[in-house]
């Protein structure tokens, strides 16, 4: 199976007045094409870093990434929507392509056949406050969207939402990512959610951030996210991954 990008051995350490913080630390792992990886692990473990890194938007202080695909066609998803409110749906969906100097016929139409496609095209003259939390956040993926990426990045986007919403956009997000094909990584502080959604599952470490293990969602692909929290074998593989987070927040003490 290819993968879309892969790091070797990478650290990363940040300089400030007070001195040197090491955030990562010699992490290697790869992210396969069309798959959902998910990483959980610590407050503070460079979680967020980890993504901005394999965004393009920071560089390694050592080691390298690989990455089989341009840094335009990476898509980033932040923990709030960040819809413009004089803005109309439309009109946020579409900022992606005014920025990068692309709003073609061609990207415009494709853009608003996702409004369509994933049930928003009748709100797309609403502006972003006549709109629930779950549509706003499904309309900043259709943005991301909009851009034709091929990788997405997941930065904790339903951590805003009540719980019964977050189930709801959780199961959308999953379902318009697999529907177009699109490979995820997903940042979470949930274990519940990551065996949810992904295939795999990697776990950190305190920081310095390594891969302390990766986990293999043996659940079933083609069911729901719902369904996956109702499979037999979810609360086994939850007890796993919860015994790894146990082990490194002890670590910390």
């Amino acid at each position: 199976m290819k993968e879309i990008l892969r790091l070797n051995d990478i650290s990363h350490v940040y300089h400030g007045k007070t001195g040197e913080t090491k955030a990562i630390e010699s992490m290697t792992f790869g992210v396969i094409e069309g798959e959902f990886f998910g990483i959980v692990g610590p407050s503070g473990s460079g979680k967020t870093t980890l993504l901005s890194l394999l965004a393009g938007i920071l560089k390694p202080s050592s080691g390298e990434i690989e990455r089989n695909i341009s840094p335009a066609e990476i898509g980033y998803m932040l923990q709030r929507d960040h819809l413009f409110e004089w803005r109309t749906i439309e009109d946020n969906v579409l900022i992606g392509l005014e920025i990068r100097k692309i709003k073609t016929k061609e990207n415009v139409d494709y853009a608003l056949s996702l409004l369509d496609k994933y049930a928003l095209g009748e709100f797309r003259r609403k502006k972003p406050s006549e709109l629930s939390g779950g549509m706003r956040q499904r309309v900043a993926l259709i943005r991301t969207l909009a851009l034709r990426p091929k990788l997405v990045l997941l930065d904790e986007p339903f951590s805003a939402l009540d719980f019964q919403t977050r189930l709801t956009v959780a199961e959308d997000v999953r379902r318009i990512i697999r529907e177009e094909g699109i490979t995820a990584i997903l940042v979470t502080h949930d274990i519940s959610e990551a065996i949810a959604l992904c295939d795999r599952i990697a776990v950190l470490s305190a920081r310095p951030a390594t891969v302390k293990k990766i986990f293999e969602n043996t659940i079933e692909k083609g069911l729901s996210s719902i369904e996956r929290r109702e499979h037999r074998d979810f609360a086994a593989l939850f007890r796993e991954v919860w015994k790894e987070l146990e082990f490194t927040d002890e670590k910390k003490k």
